[in-house]
């Protein structure tokens, strides 16, 4: 396993009417898109945004999602969301994220998501060098 980077990428953002359930409470599903959101600013704070590993023709695809519901959160709330790599390996990453009310930094869902570098046929591939050298820097490239 590669040593992963100390940096912790953090987003705000208010609970979109969207995301809640008819007593405003954010729906369990919802926290999985935040994470994907997580993950995509994450890659753009280390200067290789999602859409260039795309680009190079691979994809990191999910091969494990796990939440941790401990208080809900509600419409309108700010949310910080904090996502880190957890992981690193040849071929695959793991990355943690913390959801937070950035009002008070109560924890409300922690969780990780896994996830396999493949090509565009499916085929289970090591990260690319390029790729790999940011991951393992972080946000200090």
């Amino acid at each position: 396993m590669i040593k992963t980077p100390d940096f912790v990428h953090e987003v705000n953002f208010h609970v979109r009417y969207a995301e809640t359930d008819a007593m405003g409470i954010v729906h369990h599903s919802s926290y999985v898109i935040w994470f994907e959101e997580g993950r995509s600013s994450y890659m753009r704070a280390i200067g290789f945004p999602y859409a260039k590993v795309e680009e190079s023709g691979y994809y990191f695809t999910v091969t494990e999602v796990w939440v941790r519901y401990l208080i809900p959160a509600k419409y309108d709330e700010e949310i910080c969301l904090r996502t880190r790599l957890g992981a690193l390996k040849s071929r695959g990453l793991h990355f943690d994220y913390e959801v937070h009310r950035a009002a008070d930094n109560e924890l409300l869902v922690s969780g990780y998501t896994n996830h396999v570098c493949i090509d565009r046929a499916g085929v289970v591939r090591r990260i690319p060098e390029e790729i790999m050298a940011h991951l393992a820097a972080g946000a200090s490239l």
